[in-house]
């Protein structure tokens, strides 16, 4: 349980904001007495940096880009497939909330659905528990995703639910085990498309042969094409730091921190 506290607050104080933060920090105590403020001006001038390479239009497109465009969607997909689908786009119901909804991420549970509709699908294997100290969620991301995927005409003899796991490692511990049990050993695996590296990374650990399927892309063709080809105006807003794009390059760095992490403790 430390570990998962840990693995979830230590990487904020190496985020954009969180080093901000520290650094700023850093500046007041320095600059206590006025004969050390100078001292704090290289502080400064760091935290602007950053806050300029963080917060622009390019550096984060291209940072999501190194993960996203790791794996393309699959041209064609086997029939009777196993899709296994990982929680972290949807939101529990409470109220004011009038029913699940989906967040920033939910576009792999409407995929998912697609992949239903398709025909090629046989089961699906729903995987997301709780933190245990997290408690501002009243359901798991599992049942979430199953009420979703009910409300879009998936039949509930379809969807398995793995509701134990807490992060990506265990969803592909647990999950490895339902596969197993039902001597499964291929996978269609759905997730965010800058979640995918870490994720099939983690299921073919567990000897899962894996076929990426993301959705929840950010950086598109087009997007990125157009990115540097901006008008004077997109120039000139593009430059100016903003909290969106400071959010991107955080959600970046969780993914290679995580990456590293795992990796250093045996789990890739």
């Amino acid at each position: 349980m430390m570990f998962v506290f840990l693995s979830k607050f230590l990487p904020l104080w190496l985020y954009p904001l969180g080093l901000i933060w520290l650094l700023l920090i850093a500046y007041l105590l320095l600059a206590r007495k006025s004969a050390q403020a100078s001292k704090g001006r290289w502080i400064i001038i760091l935290v602007v940096v950053i806050i300029f390479l963080g917060g622009n239009r390019w550096v984060p497109a291209m940072l999501a880009r190194t993960l996203e465009w790791r794996y393309l969607p699959p041209e064609q997909l086997p029939s009777n497939s196993t899709v296994v689908l990982l929680g972290g786009g949807t939101e529990s119901q409470q109220y004011p909330r009038q029913m699940t909804e989906t967040n920033g991420a939910g576009d792999r549970v409407l995929y998912t659905a697609k992949l239903y509709q398709s025909g090629i699908v046989e089961r699906i294997i729903l995987s997301g528990g709780n933190i245990e100290w997290s408690g501002s969620r009243t359901t798991t991301p599992a049942q979430d995703m199953e009420e979703l995927l009910l409300l879009m005409n998936v039949p509930k003899d379809v969807l398995i639910l793995q509701d134990q796991s807490r992060n990506t490692a265990e969803d592909a511990q647990f999950s490895a085990e339902i596969l197993r049990k039902r001597n499964i050993e291929e996978i269609i695996l759905v997730t965010s498309a800058s979640h995918m590296w870490r994720s099939v990374a983690l299921f073919e650990k567990q000897g899962i042969k894996v076929i990426p399927a993301p959705a929840d892309y950010s950086i598109t063709y087009e997007s990125w094409n157009s990115l540097w080809k901006p008008s004077f105006q997109d120039l000139m807003i593009g430059l100016v730091p903003n909290a969106g794009n400071l959010s991107d390059v955080t959600y970046v760095m969780k993914e290679y921190l995580g990456f590293a992490v795992y990796r250093l403790r045996g789990w890739l």
